[in-house]
């Protein structure tokens, strides 16, 4: 058997790997349009919006090289926190998260599709995070 035709034998047999390989395609999949404006790695340099790397447990309005609008500087100062379940909420409805904030996008209705966006950012941007800090020391 060629070693292609054996990996994926070997994914077909274990379900969870490949469901977990298909999640990151279609979260990475979803994330393209993000890409304009917003990087997963913590040395993207400057962009449109602000880097995702480390996102999750990170005050919102929280990457230091970015201009936040002011209604995103203002839930810094209230001390709020990116969580899961909050960068899912802002990916259904941003504009009804944080009114009046200068990114316009309309959000992401379908729930599968938004699901798969919110793992792929928690995952891959944590990842970057936890390597970018593991080079720092």
């Amino acid at each position: 058997m060629k070693p292609f035709s054996m990996v994926i034998a070997l994914i077909g047999l274990n379900a969870p790997i490949s469901g977990a390989i298909a999640g990151e395609v279609a979260g990475r999949e979803a994330f393209a349009p993000c890409r304009a404006c917003h990087s997963l790695k913590a040395d993207a340099g400057v962009m449109a919006g602000p880097s995702l790397s480390g996102l999750i447990d990170r005050a919102v309005g929280g990457d230091p090289e970015f201009d936040y609008s002011p209604v995103l500087r203002a839930a810094n100062s209230a001390g709020e926190v990116w969580t899961p379940q909050l960068l899912e909420e802002f990916l259904a409805d941003p504009e009804g998260v944080f009114p009046g904030m200068w990114m316009s996008y309309p959000g992401i209705r379908d729930e599968v599709e938004r699901a798969a966006l919110a793992r792929y950012i928690v995952s891959v941007s944590n990842r970057d995070s936890s390597s970018a800090q593991q080079k720092k020391e």
